[in-house]
C-alpha cells in the first residue's frame, strides 16, 4: 500500500518536518524570535505552539547571539534545538556563538559533547524585502570546519533534509530559500523520512554541459535549460547540501559533458562557485573543454527594489551564460 502524502509548499514542508520531529522525540525544541503565538514571520511554524505548548515551542528576545548561544547549551546536554534566525542577513550576532562554540564544541572536549543543533534561516533575495533581509552568505559557513550546511529546493526534500538534519549529532545550517516558500507545491509523505545529508541530485540529465547550483536558483537554471533544449542538452545538478559538498556528483558530472557553469545568487567573490571550480580543476583537469561559467549575484551589497530583478540571476543571464560556455 502506497504511504499517504500531501500536496504541499517548501514552507509547509518545514512545519511538517518540525511537527514530525517533535512529536517523535520530546528533546527536539523550536525557538526563537515569533516563533510561538505568531507561528512566525513566514508562518513556518505556525500550530506548533497550540500543540506543544510554550516550553517547546519558545518565543525569545530579538538577541540572536542569545537565541543560538541558549541552543548550543541545549544541544551540548542532550537536547535537539531548533533556533530560528528570522532572516539570513541577522545572523550576524549570532556568528561567533555559531563559529567559536557551535562548530568546535566536539573537537573542544574531544567528543566529550556534541552539538546536535539546526539554525534555520530563511535566506536569499527576490521578495522586496528591506536591508539585511535578502543575504546569501552561505559561503562564509561552508568555510567554518565543524559545521554542515544544507539548502533544499523542493518540499520534499525540505522536509527530508530538515529531518536529517535534526536528526543528526552535529550542528547544521539550514538554510531556506524563501523566494520560493510558496511558489509551487509537492507530493510530500505524511510518513518521517530522511533525505540524506551530503548528496546532490540530478535534476535534469544532459550530455554537453553541466550546471551546479542550489536554493532558489534551480528553478530559474531548470528554466534556462528548458528554454536551450533544441540548441544544448543541459545537465543540472542540484547540490542540495553545501558542506559537505558532494564531489563525487559534481565530478561525475562533468567528465560527462567537459562544461561546466555554476549558478549562484550570492556575490561572485569568494562564493562557493570558487571552489567547485577548484574541485574540477583538481580532479577533472583532463576533461575540461572550456573555462567554468560563474552565473552569481554581483560584489554589492543587495540592492533595493529597483534592482533586485537585475541582480539574482534569471533564466535569460542564465542561458547567455551556458552559452559562453558552450562558444568557448
Amino acid at each position: 500500500m502506497a504511504a499517504e502524502s500531501e500536496n504541499l509548499t517548501l514552507v509547509q514542508a518545514v512545519r511538517d518536518g518540525l511537527h514530525a520531529e517533535m512529536e517523535r522525540d520530546d528533546d527536539v525544541i523550536v525557538m526563537g524570535e515569533d516563533v510561538g503565538k505568531n507561528g512566525g514571520v513566514f508562518r513556518a511554524t505556525e500550530g506548533l505552539y497550540e500543540e506543544f505548548g510554550d516550553d517547546r515551542v519558545v518565543d525569545t528576545p530579538l538577541a540572536e547571539s542569545g537565541i543560538v548561544g541558549t541552543a548550543i547549551g541545549m544541544a551540548a546536554y542532550g537536547m535537539r534545538p531548533v533556533p530560528e534566525i528570522q532572516f539570513m542577513g541577522f545572523i550576524y550576532p549570532a556568528f561567533d556563538q555559531i563559529v567559536s562554540h557551535a562548530a568546535r564544541i566536539r573537537t573542544r572536549s574531544r567528543g566529550r559533547f556534541t552539538c546536535p543543533m539546526v539554525v534555520r534561516a530563511p535566506y536569499g533575495g527576490g521578495i522586496r524585502a528591506p536591508e539585511h533581509h535578502s543575504e546569501s552568505t552561505e559561503a562564509m559557513f561552508v568555510h567554518q570546519p565543524g559545521l554542515k550546511v544544507v539548502v533544499p529546493s523542493t518540499p520534499y526534500d525540505t522536509k527530508g533534509l530538515l529531518t536529517s538534519a535534526i536528526r543528526d549529532p552535529d550542528p547544521v545550517i539550514f538554510l531556506e530559500p524563501k523566494l520560493i516558500y510558496r511558489a509551487f507545491r509537492e507530493e510530500v509523505p505524511n510518513d518521517s523520512y530522511e533525505v540524506p545529508i551530503g548528496e546532490a541530485a540530478v535534476r535534469r540529465e544532459g550530455s554537453d554541459i553541466s550546471v551546479y547550483t542550489w536554493g532558489a536558483m534551480t528553478r530559474p537554471t531548470l528554466e534556462a535549460a528548458d528554454n536551450l533544449a533544441d540548441e544544448i542538452d543541459v545537465e543540472v545538478v542540484d547540490l542540495r547540501t553545501l558542506s559537505p559538498l558532494d564531489e563525487d556528483a559534481i565530478v561525475d558530472s562533468f567528465e560527462k559533458t567537459g562544461r561546466a557553469a555554476i549558478v549562484h545568487e550570492a556575490p561572485k567573490t569568494g562564493g562557493l562557485g570558487a571552489e567547485i571550480v577548484a574541485t574540477l580543476q583538481e580532479q577533472s583537469l583532463l576533461y575540461q573543454e572550456a573555462p567554468v561559467e560563474r552565473i552569481t549575484g554581483f560584489d554589492t551589497p543587495f540592492p533595493l527594489y529597483a534592482l533586485e530583478d537585475y541582480y539574482l540571476p534569471e533564466a535569460a543571464r542564465i542561458e547567455d551564460g551556458i552559452r559562453d560556455a558552450m562558444e568557448f
